[in-house]
């Protein structure tokens, strides 16, 4: 895929709106960067859809042009010119964007106020967002069918880790962010998601050529672990990585 106009906005956008993402990307070979800027940015918008308007009804319109965009690159023939749209449809087979259908579909819980049914339905609506967009990412950089439930469970808990820091501004949104907010709760989550993970060096053999995918997931187990540590920081918003160990931690896994 060239490096165009297109890629150049898809980049602009993430580096704006997802600064680790786009950290992860600028630390992949030059090869996978089409791939994860056009993924990501496609995130970057379907993530946002439902936040830009109080209007349920346009929300959901928002959700649907972007599922709309994905049948058409699911059916590969003619699809709709947009600075995102065009360069995933360069990136994805019709399996990937049929996939990525399910990614949409979860946002729809972020336009109303309703909280999580239980816990099943908050690890499903991990899965689907953060789960599914690091498979989409390691499927298109050549990763085999053997790594997929390694990527996803790791893609699934840098959802957790990313949701942990988001909780104090959804809760400003109103909304009730967790099925338990209770401190040993969350620190329970937190220390399941991390018992389950493969090592680095065993996920990146798992994903082979799709490795570049992994590195948005630099931060995850610094967060969980300060989580699990600490679970009083998820609700005063102080799960935070200094920058020296940021830079050390995408370092290794780059």
């Amino acid at each position: 895929m060239p490096f165009d106009s297109d890629l150049t906005a898809c980049a602009a956008l993430v580096q704006k709106a997802d600064p680790d993402r786009f950290r992860a990307t600028m630390a992949a070979p030059v090869a996978a960067r089409p791939v994860l800027f056009a993924l990501y940015a496609f995130n970057v918008e379907v993530a946002r859809a439902p936040w830009v308007t109080q209007e349920a009804m346009i929300a959901e319109m928002r959700l649907q042009w972007w599922r709309d965009a994905l049948e058409e690159i699911a059916k590969g023939g003619i699809v709709r010119r947009h600075e995102v749209v065009t360069p995933l449809a360069h990136a994805l087979d019709a399996d990937a964007a049929r996939a990525l259908d399910r990614l949409v579909a979860a946002r729809r819980w972020d336009i109303y106020r309703d909280p999580f049914e239980d816990a099943a339905h908050f690890d499903s609506y991990l899965a689907d967002t953060s789960g599914e967009l690091m498979w989409a990412a390691a499927q298109a950089l050549g990763a085999g069918a053997e790594a997929e439930a390694p990527v996803r469970a790791f893609g699934t808990a840098t959802g957790l880790a990313r949701f942990l820091q988001a909780v104090p501004e959804l809760e400003a949104q109103k909304r009730v962010p967790l099925v338990d907010g209770r401190a040993e709760a969350i620190a329970a989550l937190c220390r399941e998601a991390l018992s389950s993970l493969p090592t680095r060096a065993a996920l990146r053999r798992a994903a082979g050529p799709g490795a570049p995918a992994l590195t948005e997931g630099f931060l995850t187990q610094a967060i969980l672990k300060q989580a699990a540590r600490d679970p009083g920081r998820v609700a005063a918003g102080a799960l935070q990585i200094n920058p020296a160990r940021q830079s050390f931690l995408l370092w290794r896994w780059s």
